[in-house]
């Protein structure tokens, strides 16, 4: 189950008590609907949870009947779509009615009527969300967005967004593919909006996917960072060996100094050492200021000698 289905689900099982959160959460979902007009109101989700809500909420508010039927949309999957729909020409009348729309008006809009002031908003929001909602995968990106049929209503859903204090940045808006997509990005924003539409395990959840990221993205830069490291030190080694073999081929390594002579045996043993491994291995320890001092003496004679 995608995450928006688990999101969905969530604000479904969010029991609607008081009859001002029924109508606003009924409203959200009957104006944001693919078609709600007084001659006809139908949707279509994929959320069977969505689907229930929608049916027993709109009958239960306005005594209408709401028909569902199941369409599978995946052979040989459980993916189904359900489509919502009021037969009754004259019941799409009487529900358009019941929440304050007229035909007489030039394009639907927002009537604030139906919210009961601030306490309805996040009700009325969950309605508009499980019925044209979506919100991606924490784990991919940070996006919630509202598919809206209608440029008018998109403005007015926009400024209800951008009113509601809890929510911690604003919603922009596009165009694509003739619906307009009002939207949150940013993991703070989309935390705050689905808690503020009762979906906190939800938001749980995004907090809990960034703590993960973050945790893989300290423990990778530490990775390259310890890799690198490693790849500076046996390249460090690789010089010095070979700095190493020429003195001991062209003069001998008994030809050098004591101190230079003991490192320049203890590297050709221990290629795999780093400096402070070197000096501590020595007879006398060192530092490794002290190791790197001696071992670019040794790099210096091996270049006199091949004359680079």
């Amino acid at each position: 189950m995608s995450f928006s289905k688990e999101t969905k689900v969530e604000l479904c099982a969010s029991e609607l008590t008081q009859p001002e959160h029924k109508r606003a959460a009924a409203y959200g979902m009957l104006l944001f609907s693919r078609v709600f007009g007084a001659s006809a109101i139908t949707h279509t989700t994929e959320s069977r949870p969505a689907a229930m809500l929608y049916t027993q909420t709109v009958s239960a508010l306005t005594g209408s009947i709401v028909e569902l039927s199941v369409k599978l949309t995946r052979r040989g999957g459980e993916n189904h779509s359900f489509t919502l729909s009021v037969p009754d020409r004259n019941e799409c009348r009487s529900i358009f009615e019941f929440f304050g729309h007229s035909t007489d008006a030039p394009s639907l809009r927002i009537n604030r009527a139906n919210l009961d002031g601030e306490e309805g908003i996040p009700y009325f929001l969950r309605g508009a969300f499980l019925v044209c909602g979506n919100v991606s995968n924490p784990e991919k990106d940070y996006h919630l967005e509202f598919v809206v049929p209608h440029k008018n209503l998109a403005s007015d859903l926009m400024r209800i967004i951008s009113e509601v204090e809890q929510i911690s940045a604003e919603p922009h808006t596009i165009n694509r593919k003739g619906s307009y997509i009002v939207y949150l990005k940013g993991s703070e924003a989309i935390e705050d909006m689905l808690t503020y539409m009762g979906a906190p395990m939800s938001a749980l959840s995004i907090i809990q996917s960034k703590m993960v990221k973050s945790v893989r993205n300290r423990v990778n830069r530490k990775i390259n960072s310890e890799t690198a490291n490693l790849n500076k030190t046996a390249a460090a080694s690789a010089r010095q060996l070979r700095a190493i073999e020429i003195i001991r081929d062209k003069k001998g390594l008994d030809s050098l100094p004591d101190e230079l002579r003991e490192l320049a045996q203890l590297r050709l043993d221990n290629p795999e050492y780093n400096l402070r491994e070197l000096g501590e291995a020595l007879q006398e320890p060192i530092s490794r200021s002290g190791v790197n001092h001696r071992l670019q003496k040794l790099l210096t004679i091996a270049e006199e000698l091949t004359g680079k």
